[in-house]
């Protein structure tokens, strides 16, 4: 989960929060609607017992008379222990014709059979519609078991007792639960579709408004990668919003600010101490020149000598780091090669050879693109058994130059390290006589402010330094 980005976090986790939000009030939503719609159920049950319980209280009986009604949802029980040595069901009808039996009490009526029929008079039966003050005639059956009658899960149930002139009656009436059942899957229909519908619209806009809202750190992010020790200058886009993002944009310019100032400083230190020991230092060098020969004045100047090349690339360092402005030229790259080549070093031993293509012309720096060809010229006569090439061709790309020497090569755990300033390899330190760390650092900032590259490259055994340029 940590390695996933902000933006995929934060949707993820509204999601979550909304789905689970969701579910909680949906079964919350399905429970209390079931409930509500049982107790509706509940209700209608009971006043269908309460209704028929008063419809039948209200009416006159004769003495061997009972009542019953035609609703199916509704039945008048007794006990009548002749008859079933139990409960039994007195159903009631009417005595006059009609043609349609829910209209009426059910019309012209036969007693069923095993049962038995009475007559009840009076001024109409309450609460049956349409029961004309006539007649009655009232079939007793077997009572239906409940189990049956109403099943557990499909009805609920409701009883009324009442008393008559007949004895006491049991009016129980029913209920459906279907209603409640279709409304609860007409719901299950809505939120079965509608709920991951809702949660891909939530993970949508979450993901833009996440989006839209790290787009500032994603800018700030891009400035800071392309922000380098030559460019100090530059800041990051402060957001218009005054929130988190935009008081983390003003902190990192202000950080930038004080590292500005304070690279700053170093490089005028470097190059005012640099400059101020040029002279004093070729004022000794011109002394011990003309001081009686000796021993311990050769060696006094070898120590001058090696201070004045340190300043000299301790100067040449600051102005490379400060973007001191250069007048660049059409440079022949191959003279500068044959010149270096050709100069005198330390171990005339080691002999210098040339492959040198004509006509590979760069654009820069004369000095600089000097500097760069006699560094790696002097870093490969130091570290040489016996032979150096400088090898200059035309590539695609630009002006290749490489410069191989037959000694001990660059393990490959050092092929970057050996380009870091002031870094010299454990396995030169005893032959270097010379050598301070920087030339290879100094040869790989010229080649970049030229828009080159210099790397280690791969070759026999010995070392191989390759260099591109681009090319006019």
């Amino acid at each position: 989960m940590s390695r996933l980005s902000v933006r995929v976090r934060a949707t993820l986790a509204a999601t979550a929060i909304v789905a689970v939000a969701l579910g909680v009030a949906a079964a919350v939503l399905a429970g209390v609607l079931g409930g509500s719609l049982a107790e509706s159920a509940v209700a209608e049950a009971g006043r269908r017992a309460d209704v028929t319980a008063g419809m039948l209280s209200s009416l006159t009986l004769s003495s061997d008379t009972v009542s019953g009604a035609v609703d199916p949802d509704v039945q008048i029980l007794r006990e009548d222990a002749p008859l079933t040595n139990g409960w039994v069901t007195v159903v009631l009808r009417s005595g006059v014709e009609n043609p349609d039996p829910a209209a009426s009490l059910g019309g012209k009526t036969t007693a069923a059979p095993g049962g038995k029929s009475t007559t009840v008079s009076g001024d109409g039966a309450p609460g049956l519609t349409g029961a004309p003050a006539a007649e009655f005639s009232a079939t007793v059956v077997p009572a239906v078991p409940a189990a049956q009658w109403a099943p557990a899960g499909a009805y609920v149930t409701a009883t009324a007792p009442v008393d008559t002139a007949e004895g006491p009656l049991l009016v129980q009436a029913r209920a459906s639960l279907e209603p409640a059942r279709a409304a609860l899957e007409t719901l299950k229909s809505v939120l079965l579709p509608g709920i991951p519908a809702l949660l891909l619209l939530v993970a949508a806009l979450t993901w833009l408004a996440v989006g839209r809202a790290l787009a500032p750190v994603s800018a700030i992010r891009a400035e800071m990668a392309d922000i380098t020790a030559s460019d100090l200058h530059r800041r990051v886009p402060v957001p218009r919003a005054r929130d988190e993002i935009t008081r983390l944009a003003e902190t990192m310019n202000r950080t930038l600010d004080r590292l500005e100032s304070a690279v700053s400083r170093h490089k005028r230190f470097v190059a005012d101490a640099a400059h101020e020991l040029r002279s004093p230092l070729a004022i000794l060098r011109t002394r011990m020149e003309l001081a009686p020969p000796g021993p311990l004045t050769a060696e006094a100047l070898t120590d001058v000598e090696r201070i004045q090349a340190l300043t000299s690339d301790l100067l040449l360092l600051a102005r490379l780091d400060a973007g001191e402005p250069d007048r660049h030229e059409e440079v022949d790259l191959g003279q500068v090669a044959a010149e270096e080549a050709a100069r005198s070093r330390p171990r005339p031993e080691v002999r210098v050879g040339l492959e040198v293509a004509a006509d590979v012309v760069v654009r820069g720096s004369a000095g600089q693109l000097r500097r760069l060809v006699a560094n790696l010229v002097d870093n490969a006569v130091r570290h040489a058994d016996s032979a150096v090439t400088v090898r200059l061709t035309a590539g695609e790309s630009g002006a290749v130059l490489e410069v191989c020497d037959d000694g001990p090569g660059i393990p490959a755990e050092h092929h970057e390290a050996v380009f870091d300033r002031f870094t010299r390899l454990d396995e030169a330190r005893d032959r270097d006589a010379g050598g301070s760390g920087l030339g290879l650092a100094i040869a790989r900032d010229i080649a970049r402010r030229h828009g080159g590259t210099l790397a280690v490259a791969p070759g026999p055994p010995g070392a191989r330094l390759r260099a591109r340029l681009p090319a006019v």
